[in-house]
């Protein structure tokens, strides 16, 4: 059946759903599937200060528990995310391991995420560069809400807020002294995953333990995966005006890596891999536990004190085609901030001023040895320890004048220090060095009610991205040592937007923005380095400007329906002058990133659908789809090597049980309904592998019973 066939069929559906709905109107309302609030009525704390999204002159999403219900897997980060417009996820082999960017900032990291501050129940998963590695410890299972934060908030969180923020928040034990639940999921290309979960509320602690097992083989050759997870915290209430909750995390990963593929390969097979990722068996390995504690404690009448303290402690192994990459790395860090806040909600004048600092370190002892077809040499190509500190201080304000405008202002102070030593100094190399930067970043925002479910915001936010430890620690010159050449990227984005609700069901947000970055960051290779090595490096090279729109919406016409679409427009281009030449492996190919060309992997146009139905009581149903139009795989913008747009469609059904006084949830999901062929994302790469296919049609199928 064809893309057009399907689509059609899909429209008849949704046309006979609503007319079956308005046919039982007369009939007793069934819950809607999503909870409706006014703006004014959601509260986000990703801010640095409790807020309600009527007073918040950023553009936000939040993704709720209603949401977080409907996946057919809770495995990859980009499965919550795709209703969320501005935000782009590449998930390489349907797991854990991701590229994600927000207004196209980190779009071209090769591993992990930068530019984008990720927050988990309060404690940072970034390092002190701003570099997060991966979404490991985060087992969507036990996610609460996720809130996201459109556009630089280096004002905030230092400079891995470049992009934007992420907060996610797990879930706290029900009102009750002890329950449970239980989630087995399984399904295509050897998926499956157990869940389990028990905690309670007893006196004055609330608490909870997860646990989890993943695996799959991945829908290509070389992409089979698998991780354990716990994830344990409680929040301690001795009195209503403190709370402390302790967090404790470990996670083991393992995921193979099948690269890219070139064109020709792709349209040959799409489920091979790169000619190098079996050979020398390219894969990754994470163990990682993290202890921390976060709290609150308020005084007087109008005074807070909020504090963190963690330590992580991670062993990180990479294989590539051509090194072993053994990192084993402690990263401690603490933050505190205070605020004041002044006037009742009587008042016309209200104000809330915070001061805060946020400190953290990381040793890294790195290690490099030869990848021999999958087996480790005991040859020692690098031995190196990495010392980083960050420290940011940084000022928040929130005025609200009357009850119809607010405005919020922030400024930061942030300094991170890289320091290399050698362990294999000789005679003639030496790769000791020290990398610093600084900034001083801002950001001003105003909101105005034109009524109580209508806001209008505006914002000015300069970014401040210092080069990622992945980047500093990727020398072109040598196998060891930091790349001197990186520079900081500052960005200044400015945007306009309204939110609002209607009270029949229409909720909204629309935001505009224009931005401009200076030193953008860019990948390439170096074909034939050194020892036959070809590796992935970065360079900055030059500016780039964006301008896009974002659109978001939740729609419930009738009872017992709700419709979400998230629209994305970006353009996104280079804004260099003259040519810069791209380095192909090929040296007959002469091509060159032109001023006014598109950024790689940068889609002009994103739009996603979802629809929710409850039939009857305890049974809904759940269409889904998502749009990308086309991207280009470099600088060069060449249209003949340029990755096809595509719509995949996708469906689910879900069953509520109650029985013998239990409770549970089933549910069965199709992604890829038509089974497409697409390129899911692509990667400038000097050897033409710069093609990553998505998976074909799959099937799951889960239960989860509440003990």
């Amino acid at each position: 059946m064809k893309g057009t066939e399907i689509m059609k069929c899909i429209i008849a559906i949704l046309a006979a759903l609503l007319s079956f709905t308005l046919a039982v109107q007369a009939q007793a309302p069934a819950a809607d599937t999503l909870e409706y609030r006014y703006p004014g009525e959601v509260v986000i704390t990703a801010a640095r200060m409790n807020s309600t999204l009527g007073e918040t002159p950023i553009s936000s999403t939040l993704v709720d528990s209603v949401v977080l219900k409907t996946l057919p897997r809770s495995v990859g980060i980009d499965e919550p995310l795709k209703l969320v417009p501005g935000v782009k996820v590449d998930n390489q082999a349907d797991g854990e391991r991701v590229h994600m960017s927000i207004r196209g900032q980190g779009i071209l990291t090769e591993t992990g995420i930068r530019s984008i501050k990720i927050l988990l129940d309060g404690l940072p998963m970034n390092d002190p560069s701003g570099f997060a590695p991966d979404f490991f410890d985060v087992d969507l299972n036990a996610v609460d809400r996720i809130e996201v934060l459109r556009g630089p908030s280096a004002s905030l969180y230092g400079g891995g807020a470049g992009g934007g923020i992420l907060n996610i928040l797990t879930q706290n034990s029900p009102n009750r002294s002890l329950f449970g639940d239980v989630t087995a999921v399984g399904g295509s290309n050897g998926f499956w995953k157990g869940f389990g979960q028990f905690g309670g509320d007893v006196n004055d602690i609330n608490y909870r333990l997860s646990f989890s097992r993943t695996g799959g083989d991945g829908y290509r050759v070389h992409t089979h995966f698998w991780e354990n997870g716990v994830y344990a915290k409680a929040t301690y209430t001795p009195e209503s005006n403190i709370q402390i909750t302790p967090i404790f995390s470990w996670t083991d990963t393992y995921h193979e890596n099948p690269e890219g593929l070139s064109l020709a390969q792709y349209l040959k097979d799409p489920t091979l891999p790169n000619d190098d990722a079996v050979p020398y068996n390219e894969h990754m390995e994470m163990n990682r536990t993290t202890e921390g504690v976060a709290g609150v404690v308020k005084f007087l009448r109008d005074d807070e004190i909020r504090f963190n303290a963690y330590v992580k402690n991670s062993q990180y192994i990479e294989a590539n085609n051509h090194v072993f990459d053994h990192q084993f790395l402690t990263t401690p860090g603490t933050s505190v901030q205070y605020t004041h806040s002044s006037g009742t909600p009587e008042e016309n004048l209200r104000n809330k001023i915070s001061i805060g600092t946020d400190l953290q370190w990381q040793t890294n002892d790195e290690r490099l040895q030869p990848n021999s077809y999958g087996f480790e040499e005991n040859t020692i190509l690098a031995r190196q320890r990495i010392w980083q500190w960050g420290t940011g201080i940084f000022l928040i304000d929130m005025l609200n004048v009357g009850t119809d405008w607010s405005m919020m202002g922030s400024v930061r102070f942030d300094k991170t220090h890289n320091e290399l030593t050698d362990e294999m100094v000789t005679d003639s190399t030496n790769n000791s060095g020290v990398a610093e930067f600084s900034d001083v970043s801002g950001r001003l925002g105003v909101t105005y009610s034109v009524a109580r479910n209508l806001m209008l915001f505006g914002s000015w936010g300069h970014g401040f991205t210092p080069p990622s430890t992945e980047e500093l620690g990727t020398n072109p010159s040598g196998y060891g040592g930091f790349n001197q050449d990186l520079k900081a990227a500052t960005s200044d984005c400015f945007e306009i937007g309204a939110r609002g609700s209607i009270e029949h069901g229409i909720e909204f947000e629309a935001t505009g923005f224009t931005m401009s970055t200076s030193n953008d960051f860019d990948r390439y290779r170096i074909p034939g380095r050194g020892n036959g090595e070809e590796g992935t490096f970065y360079k900055n090279i030059g500016a780039s400007k964006r301008y896009g729109l974002e659109l978001s919406s939740t729609v419930r016409p009738v009872s017992g329906l709700a419709i979400q679409f998230a629209y994305t427009y970006s353009h996104f281009v280079y804004d260099i002058g003259s040519p810069i030449p791209i380095l192909m492996d090929d040296t007959s190919d002469h091509r060159s990133i032109a001023d006014g060309n598109w950024l790689p992997n940068s889609p002009q146009h994103q739009f996603m659908a979802d629809l929710r139905y409850e039939i009857l009581p305890g049974l809904s149903i759940g269409l889904s789809s998502e749009t990308y139009s086309k991207s280009y795989i470099d600088g060069a913008n060449i249209e003949s090597e340029a990755a096809s747009g595509y719509t995949l469609f996708g469906g689910r059904i879900m069953y509520r049980l109650e029985a013998a006084g239990l409770s549970g949830d089933l549910m069965i999901s199709v992604k890829n309904l038509t089974d497409q062929t697409y390129v899911a994302f692509t990667e400038p790469d000097s050897g033409g592998n710069s093609y990553q296919p998505g998976s074909g049609r799959e099937f799951f199928g889960g239960i989860k019973i509440h003990l």
